[in-house]
């Protein structure tokens, strides 16, 4: 019994051994690399940095340029949303690939249309040439609280397979100004 005890403390004094070798080579690594450039070069960096920072803020608008510019954006989608319905409240971007040519970002907006929820999820792709930028939509997932309908679920079907987010929102709005004018009148008739 002794000599089984023993073997299992020999086990794990071995495996603590190993993982001290590790994070020591870990630490080594990180040492080494933040060691790569010379204080001279950070600071040469640095200066070069806030040099450049200076000459971009010199070619920036007032500020109450950009608050005037911030209001006009905000009546702007004050109105779509009044318009469509549409009102988004969360969006999250991450950025997935990005090379000189092409950048692959993942979105999630969720929202409402009237009284419809709604929950998108899709790549974007962006191909940059010379000439032109042009743009993607891959991996479209919608999510939808009222998916008991068939014609929601085809639009939601013919959306995700053809990647048109314009005809979905389109589509969308239309669908719930309607639903909203039918409870309305169920409403009345109660």
């Amino acid at each position: 019994m002794d000599n089984s005890i023993c073997q299992v403390y020999e086990d794990e004094i071995q495996s603590l051994e190993e993982e001290i070798k590790l994070l020591t080579e870990k630490y080594e690594e990180s040492q080494q690399e933040s060691t790569f450039f010379s204080d001279e070069e950070i600071l040469m960096s640095i200066k070069s940095l806030q040099r450049e920072f200076e000459g971009e803020s010199k070619g920036h608008e007032s500020p109450s340029d950009l608050k005037a510019q911030l209001e006009s954006l905000e009546k702007d989608l004050s109105f779509l949303m009044k318009f469509t319905g549409i009102q988004f409240t969360s969006h999250s971007k991450k950025t997935v690939e990005k090379t000189r040519s092409r950048t692959v970002q993942k979105h999630r907006l969720s929202g409402n249309c009237h009284s419809l929820s709604f929950q998108l999820e899709f790549q974007l792709l962006e191909m940059q040439n010379k000439e032109s930028v042009s743009a993607a939509i891959t991996d479209l997932s919608i999510i939808m609280k009222s998916g008991e309908d068939s014609d929601m679920r085809k639009l939601v079907s013919s959306t995700e397979e053809h990647g048109n987010l314009l005809t979905f929102f389109r589509s969308l709005s239309s669908y719930a100004e309607w639903c909203e004018h039918r409870r309305c009148t169920f409403l009345h008739f109660k």
